[in-house]
Parts: structure tokens; sequence; C-alpha cells
């Protein structure tokens, strides 16, 4: 199973604000441990919402928003993906790790097979193998 593991902004990252140099170690010593454990898959802090941007979309239009956006509690600062056997391994992992006063959410990623009943014939699952297949040779 694959997770996110979202972790939350907060007023510190959205004014650009980098981590201490002992948070930085800290978290590089847990980013190690998932490595070696075989569990992280990816891992990237963001920059600040006031570098990025949103893209609406409704009635065949879309309208792009310039951050900095309002609700910082809303927005994330970084994130993991994660390859575990359970939700309860994620968190488990996420309990080691050298945060304070911050949140972080952990979401499943949906998998191909999760998409079965939508798709009968199995033609767009064949299909998202193919570019993942291709996704996996681009990184090589």
């Amino acid at each position: 199973m694959r997770f996110m593991v979202i972790v939350k902004a907060n007023r510190e990252s959205e004014a650009g604000e980098l981590p201490s140099e002992k948070m930085l170690a800290e978290m590089g010593k847990f980013n190690e441990e998932l490595v070696k454990a075989g569990v992280m898959l990816a891992g990237e802090g963001l920059q600040p919402s006031s570098k990025g941007a949103r893209v609406k979309f409704g009635r065949g239009k879309q309208t792009v928003v310039d951050g900095p956006f309002a609700e910082t509690k809303e927005l994330v600062a970084g994130f993991w993906l994660w390859q575990v056997k359970s939700r309860e391994e994620a968190i488990e992992w996420l309990k080691r790790a050298p945060f304070e006063d911050t949140e972080v959410e952990i979401r499943q990623v949906f998998e191909t097979p999760d998409f079965a009943a939508s798709d009968p014939s199995g033609k767009l699952m064949k299909k998202e193998e193919e570019l993942r297949k291709k996704i996996d040779a681009q990184r090589r």
C-alpha cells in the first residue's frame, strides 16, 4: 500500500523560513531510516504559496490565481510517498518523525486495481500500466 504523508504549512514555512540545522539533521536521519527500511519512495519540501498558483476550472474556463493563499492551515509544506503494509504501519512511522507543533495528514493512494469497477473491459487500466512503465523508464 502506498500512502501520501502530507505535512501542513505553518506561519514559518509560509514565510519561506528554512528549518534549523538541528531540524534538518534530525529529518535527514529519519529519512535515512525510511529509505533503509524500504518505506520512502519520495519526499520533498515545498516553497511557500507566495511562489505558487492555483488554477480553478469551471464552465469551460480556467482562472489562474497567484499565491500567497490566506488559509495557512489548509496549505501543504511538504510530502512523502511511502510504501507500507498498512495504515497503522504508516502511522507508526510518522510517530517517529522529529516534528513539533505541526499537523501531518496520511492518505492512502489509489492503486490501479481500485478502479476495476469503473473499467470493466480493463482497457483503461492497461493504458495506465503502460504510462507507469514509461514513467519508470524515464527515471532511469
